[in-house]
């Protein structure tokens, strides 16, 4: 195996190199080891570069299932939901927010007019769409929550940002956390200009975009943010779904609890107001989840995983043998 020279890999920049070790790896079926040797690192610098590669979109794995069902009038059906997207399943859970993002950004794209009042809220999965959105007619962008980042990831302002230099119109950042900790505090941000009028904007969106967790432990990033009497009480004044902070029962009502007084973000009545609302899920445990944001009746586009549209259609199976 030759090794590429250091005059060669010079003049590689970074993702060009990502997309040689991809080639090498995927295509060309060279073994990891083979590829270190030919670029001169390690076989874990090359299991890094692969995996950076999927998550920025440079590797694009897609597996069809055959035996799966492709049609989703089954599930606009059985949510009430104008238009949804299924996915296919990922190799890992870092390519299926790739895979689901690349798949809001195209629906983000498919929607946007040029003078439009577009919100989005912030996810992982929303963030890697923000990447993948190559242009926008000209509209105000609007950040729908406050910042919940995580270590390692993305946060709202750099979406806002991202997307108002590609539409070009004006921004609307909301420079708060997402979840304070008491509701002084929160009454207090509420009353800042710059808040207030972010919060305002969401009163005349024209796009709304979302993600939808559950209320639960690792599939809601508020739920690791609070403390467990917060989570207990909201679970037993039936909270099942989370979607920017607010939180839904399973029949798709606002679950009022002192949490929902911390929250600095847009609320479920404005979301409701908003002709078009896309929203993201992913995985199967949150089947119930996305039933309650269903019921809460602002989804008009949802794109799920099919792990997620089977675990749909096995709840639907239930409620038929029980009725």
């Amino acid at each position: 195996m030759v090794k590429q020279s250091e005059e060669a890999l010079a003049g590689l920049s970074h993702r060009e190199l990502l997309a040689h070790v991809g080639r090498d790896y995927y295509l060309e079926n060279m073994p990891k080891v083979d590829i270190a040797s030919r670029y001169n690192i390690s076989r874990f610098q090359v299991a890094r570069l692969l995996e950076e590669a999927r998550a920025t979109g440079i590797v694009d794995i897609v597996v069809h299932f055959p035996s799966e069902r492709a049609d989703t009038g089954w599930i606009e059906s059985l949510l009430g939901i104008q238009h949804v997207v299924v996915v296919d399943p990922a190799v890992d859970e870092l390519h299926a927010r790739t895979i689901l993002g690349k798949a809001a950004a195209k629906e983000i794209a498919r929607i946007a007019r040029a003078g439009t009042t577009i919100g989005i809220s912030w996810s992982r999965t929303l963030d890697i769409a923000s990447h993948h959105i190559e242009s926008l007619p000209k509209s105000d962008i609007v950040q729908l929550a406050g910042a919940l980042p995580t270590a390692g990831d993305g946060n709202p302002m750099e979406i806002i940002q991202r997307l108002g230099r590609l539409s070009g119109g004006r921004t609307w950042p909301l420079w708060a956390p997402l979840v304070v900790d008491d509701v002084t505090t929160a009454t207090g941000l509420l009353r800042q200009p710059e808040i207030a009028e972010a919060l305002a904007k969401g009163d005349s969106l024209d796009l709304a975009v979302v993600a939808v967790g559950a209320w639960k432990p690792n599939e809601s990033t508020v739920w690791e943010r609070v403390d467990n009497k917060v989570r207990r009480k909201a679970s037993e004044s039936g909270a099942v779904s989370e979607c920017s902070g607010r939180l839904l029962d399973a029949d798709g009502q606002p679950v009022v609890t002192e949490l929902d007084a911390r929250v600095i973000a847009v609320t479920v009545d404005q979301l409701k107001r908003t002709p078009q609302v896309i929203a993201v899920a992913q995985g199967a445990a949150r089947a119930e989840a996305v039933r309650a944001a269903a019921k809460a009746g602002f989804i008009t586009t949802l794109i799920i995983d099919r792990p997620l549209a089977a675990a749909l259609a096995g709840t639907s199976d239930k409620e038929r043998n029980n009725a």
